[in-house]
């Protein structure tokens, strides 16, 4: 591929960070899991008070040049390093677009806004099926954590808990 691009999302990508949300969720096999809207994306990455943030790949600098992928983060906090850390929530890459080198320079501009922020890690999830990912993540040398399971309380759980 030729040199990507990479910034950070403005209140006007909006409608592309949905798009590739929903694609991102087809290719994950759940394309009716999606509840968020444009209008949720929207306040929660730019409204006053945003914790999470987007950052948008193009296949060149060319004021025309095509979106490929994003990824969406957010600065979580480690007791045991005393330091906040950068979570990679989603990333997306086109899937015409794959295995050019855009989802790699995605991980090293997560991974020197990092080291600009002085986080002690920089971590994410990954699908146990989605084999693809997994040997992408090992080829720039991270490190599965298997000991740790992730739980959740989501929906309903969620409000019955706090009752």
């Amino acid at each position: 591929m030729s040199q990507v691009f990479i910034r950070d999302a403005v209140i006007n990508d909006v409608p592309l960070i949905y798009h590739f949300i929903n694609q991102l969720a087809i290719y994950e096999k759940e394309p009716d899991a999606v509840t968020a809207t444009e209008q949720d994306i929207e306040r929660t990455l730019f409204g006053e008070g945003a914790t999470a943030h987007s950052v948008i790949c193009f296949d060149s600098e060319a004021p025309d040049a095509e979106p490929i992928g994003f990824a969406v983060y957010f600065f979580n906090y480690s007791t045991w390093l005393g330091r906040n850390g950068l979570y990679l929530e989603d990333l997306y890459v086109s899937e015409d677009k794959r295995g050019r080198g855009a989802g790699k320079a995605l991980m090293q501009f997560l991974a020197r806004r990092a080291i600009e922020k002085d986080c002690g890690r920089f971590e994410w999830v990954v699908l146990d099926w989605n084999k693809p990912a997994i040997d992408f993540y090992e080829s720039i040398g991270a490190q599965a954590q298997g000991e740790w399971i992730i739980y959740r309380l989501d929906g309903e759980q969620l409000h019955q808990f706090v009752q």
